[in-house]
């Protein structure tokens, strides 16, 4: 038994997050997404490496879903409608709530708008979603009679969770994406401290440092407002949910502070449901906007509107959020294609793109031309602006979390190769953590803990009930307790193990005490004009007054001391036999005693030597 950790999309890549764990033969599925920047069969996870002939129900356990984006939940539709998997499924209440709505939007672009081929209908991601369980934070679920999961608050997005898992005594946390800082509406990632065989944690900005969130703010703020000031209007492509609510409360807060009066639209109806269901989820937001709430709901924007599509071509500035971030496809694209040959127009990035799409494109440099999706050309003539308003934690985060955890190995998935190996170096060399980066397709394996239950001995008991005071001389004074005790740990066959003290183990073994006799000899040789005789009988006086028992021979100028007592030194060994056909480990940490000579004859040697 172990743990096999199997990495079937976001290995060395972002996208399509899908790791699939075995956890002593429990098989987990975490998250199940698409890639957005594919249009082929790499777009979804191999799932045959799960199973050849297409068995997933009794391949896979359960699928644990963190949170609503597309390269997470995207696949999942056609995973269980098409491939055919029918067990349970696990996700946070707004995540069960919230990703039929993006999964339904995300059909609709593709295949009604694009004319792409349809990898699952409306009807596959309903009947996918009466298969899930909504699960609350801190739950713990018993999946069954082996495996239980327990979801923990990520940040990131609304309903977002870490996954804690655990088989018998090996443990595991997948991450998914998590946010170690609160922002305007959502509070930063909380996580018991866990006894960890492995952590797997997203790794998106694997080498990036962020400051103050509030230069970024202010950067974001006046690049918009230059641009409508100047009679342009100003895109902003995000997905409905998570940076949408974000910037827009940035931005409705800055109009009424500033009294601008330019209108800033919502380009989708699936943003204004969105923003249904934020009201409705409060206790899974911010503390700032739970404080708030008491008197006004945050999402209730005065000065954010509805966008229609005769808005494109209309003169006057404005501010547009469209969906879908990136730039990938949908309504944010088209508008893109009339608004960037203008030069007083701007397209503001507000997160991470994905490489593939277009706005990955634009944050690679400064193109005056874009190549689309169908073969047509756009000039961009507009300014592109792009502020660091991920919802992903930064690489102080990530070690953070590690640091805290304190798993025994650490694999990194949904992130770029080399910042990912940077990551991996640092974890590895400050944290003393092993830490792996396999790619897609690869696996790898690691022991899984087993603890054994001891029974205890009473003068094993009764020794570590002894206490060792330690004494601190500060400003005032401070008293530990800092007690630790040995003992031998006992286990035969066909018996419970237990732990006596070291003076019980022959008992306990029925074996008699073994004496070991160590002899030392040591050639002294006095200078010349000193009598070796007066030197001999010297050594000879303080040998015997420092080693009890000791037996000495002297002969001419030679002094020979043997034959003394003392205690076998097996210092952090093991030391295994078999006693009566059961096997027996006894593990002891002794110290030497009658062994040492003493500073005296030391020195003494030195000067006349």
């Amino acid at each position: 038994m172990g743990i096999d950790c199997l990495v079937l999309g976001a290995g060395q890549e972002i996208g399509k997050s899908c790791v699939v764990v075995t956890i002593n033969g429990k098989k987990i599925m975490f998250d199940c997404g698409m890639h957005m920047g594919c249009d082929d069969h790499n777009r979804y996870p191999d799932f045959s490496i799960i199973s050849k002939s297409g068995d997933f129900d009794n391949a896979i356990s359960c699928i644990i879903i963190t949170h609503f984006h597309m390269d997470h939940v995207g696949a999942l539709p056609y995973f269980t409608e098409v491939c055919g998997y029918n067990g349970p499924i696990y996700m946070s209440y707004p995540t069960k709530a919230l990703s039929p709505l993006m999964l339904e939007d995300y059909r609709r672009v593709m295949v009604d708008r694009r004319g792409e081929e349809e990898l699952f209908t409306t009807t596959h991601i309903a009947n996918c979603m009466k298969k899930v369980i909504a699960i609350d934070l801190k739950q713990t679920i018993q999946v069954d009679q082996d495996l239980q999961i327990r979801a923990y608050y990520a940040g990131h997005v609304l309903g977002a969770v870490m996954v804690y898992a655990k088989v018998g005594d090996a443990a595991i946390v997948y991450t998914g994406d998590y946010n170690m800082t609160t922002d305007r509406h959502l509070g930063a990632a909380k996580i018991d401290r866990l006894q960890l065989d492995l952590l797997i944690s997203e790794s998106t900005y694997a080498t990036t440092i962020r400051g103050s969130k509030y230069p970024r703010e202010r950067e974001f703020l006046q690049a918009v407002h230059k641009c409508v000031a100047g009679g342009g209007k100003a895109l902003i492509p995000s997905f409905a949910l998570g940076r949408a609510q974000e910037l827009c409360m940035l931005l409705d807060d800055y109009w009424e502070r500033m009294n601008i009066r330019v209108p800033i639209y919502f380009s989708s109806g699936l943003t204004i449901q969105a923003n249904m269901y934020y009201k409705m989820l409060i206790s899974w937001t911010s503390q700032n906007v739970k404080e708030k709430h008491s008197t006004h709901n945050p999402f209730d924007f005065k000065n954010v509107k509805d966008f229609d599509r005769s808005l494109i071509h209309a003169p006057g500035p404005c501010v547009l959020f469209a969906t879908p971030g990136m730039l990938c496809a949908g309504f944010s694209l088209e508008v893109f294609k009339h608004w960037a040959p203008s030069p007083l127009n701007l397209v503001a990035l507000p997160g991470y793109s994905v490489a593939g799409t277009v706005g990955h494109k634009l944050m690679s440099g400064k193109p005056t031309t874009v190549d689309l999706y169908n073969g047509t050309k756009v000039d961009v003539r507009c300014k592109i602006h792009q502020v660091a308003f991920s919802p992903h934690t930064d690489a102080k985060g990530i070690m953070d979390l590690t640091k805290f955890l304190s798993p025994k190995n650490v694999v990194l998935v949904h992130g770029e190769k080399p910042s990912m190996m940077s990551l991996k170096d640092k974890i590895t060399s400050e944290l003393d953590i092993p830490c792996f980066v396999p790619a897609n397709g690869e696996t790898v394996s690691f022991a899984s803990t087993t603890y054994i239950k001891a029974n205890a001995s009473d003068m094993f008991l009764k020794s570590c009930s002894n206490p060792n005071f330690k004494f601190s001389n500060s400003t005032q004074l401070r008293v530990t307790d800092q007690r630790t005790e040995d003992g031998v740990l006992v286990i035969e066959k066909s018996k419970k193990a237990k732990i006596v003290h070291q003076d019980e183990v022959s008992e306990v073994l029925h074996e008699k005490n073994h004496e070991v006799s160590l002899a030392y000899c040591c050639p002294v040789k006095a200078k010349e004009e000193t009598g070796d005789v007066d030197l001999i009988k010297h050594l000879s006086k303080k040998i015997l007054e420092t080693i009890s028992g000791a037996q000495i021979h002297e002969s001419e100028n030679c002094l020979q001391v043997g034959s003394f007592k003392g205690s076998l030194c097996l210092k952090e060994k093991c030391l295994h036999r078999r006693i009566n056909s059961e096997a027996v480990f006894l593990c002891c940490d002794w110290s030497v005693a009658e062994l040492e000579l003493g500073w005296e004859i030391i020195n003494l040697i030195k000067q006349k030597l």
